[in-house]
Formats: C-alpha cells, structure tokens, sequence
C-alpha cells in the first residue's frame, strides 16, 4: 500500500493522486501542509527535509518532488503506458513535465497566489499583469506543440501531460482574459473526460 501526504488542493499533490488513479494503484493519502500542519514536524522532515508536500512512501522507500514520484509510479505500474516504452517518446513526454516546473510554474505561481490566496487590497497587479503575458505566451506554445499532436508527447495520454493539464485547469479557470487557443482547448477538453481528472484535479481553487 502507498501513502501520500498532502492536502487535496495542492497543485503538486493533484499530480501524484491523478496519476495513482489512471494506473489504478490504491493508497492512504494523510492531509498535510497549509492548515492541516504536519509539514513541519520533526517526523515529516524525517522524510522531505524541504517540509513541502507530496511525500510518497512506498514500503520503505520515501520519495518527495512531484514530477519524479510520477515518474517513479508511471515506471514501475505503468511502463508502456503512462510511461511510454520508446525511450525517445518518453523523453519527450519528461521534457514537457520539466518545461510545466522552470517555465509554466514560474509565471503560474504569481497569478495563481495572487489572484487567488492574495486578499485585493493587497495584490500587486502590476506583477499580475507581467506574470499574465509571460503565462499567455506559454500557453501559446503549448498550443503549436499540439497543433502536431493530440496530446504534449504524441498521440496518446502519459505522464507528460499530466503537470500540464493541472496548470491549464488553473489557467481556464483564472479571472484573466485569454487569447482564443483552439489546439489547446481541443486538447483540454479531452481531460477534463478523463475520470481520474475530474476527481482529483477539478476542484474550486483555492
């Protein structure tokens, strides 16, 4: 059995749940972080010194960042599936998880707290404004990656689309304005049918 520390309304956390779910893995998941605590424990820095959720624990074996406990999970449960055999398809599909944490993330984060966790009175519009052009721009390169394909990696849901997807549900659903991406809505509407999405990733934001 798996255990998952993090509170459901994480971006991070979404990821690894999402993925569970579409390799059909079964797990006890503990809320931590923000309001729940936890995070700063002794115990908890035992096993993520950083104090920031997901932490995956599986046997003995203890593993936190996001991105590399799906990539863990896709490998061992879903090789050939969520994680594609071809070595060039699934580098590429690692590329596009890599691009969502030192490109997407960057620009998304602002927006995101500021929009969303900032009371009005205290957002810093400017920064907002600056962060949503940056962020738009992505968005239009996501959508010429998928004027080629049907999903990020090709033509078939993996594990590359999966950080991806989490930030478009908050770029949909953000109070900004949005450029017309049709690759991207295509796209977008195809996860949001996928069961497992709407479960743990298609919740208000918060």
């Amino acid at each position: 059995m798996l255990t998952i520390w993090g509170r459901k309304n994480s971006i991070n956390v979404q990821k690894v749940l999402w993925a569970c779910d579409e390799l059909g893995l079964d797990f006890d998941r503990i809320d931590a972080g923000l309001a729940f605590g936890v995070n700063n424990t002794p115990e908890y820095k035992a096993m993520n010194p950083n104090g920031l959720v997901p932490v995956l624990k599986d046997g003995d074996f203890v593993l936190w960042e996001s991105h590399v406990i799906v990539r863990y999970l896709a490998r061992k449960s879903g090789l050939g599936k969520l994680c594609p055999d071809n070595l060039q398809v699934a580098a590429d599909a690692e590329r596009w998880m890599d691009w969502f944490a030192t490109t997407m993330w960057i620009n998304l984060r602002p927006v995101f707290w500021g929009l969303v966790r900032t009371p009005p009175e205290k957002r810093d519009m400017q920064a907002i404004e600056l962060s949503v052009k940056a962020l738009t721009a992505n968005f239009e390169l996501l959508d010429a990656q998928l004027a080629k394909h049907h999903f990020v990696a090709g033509n078939t849901f993996t594990m590359g689309d999966i950080p991806v997807a989490v930030g478009a549900f908050r770029w949909y659903n953000l109070a900004i304005a949005r450029p017309p991406l049709p690759n991207l809505d295509r796209w977008y509407a195809s996860i949001c049918e996928r069961p497992a999405f709407q479960k743990w990733c298609m919740d208000p934001l918060t």
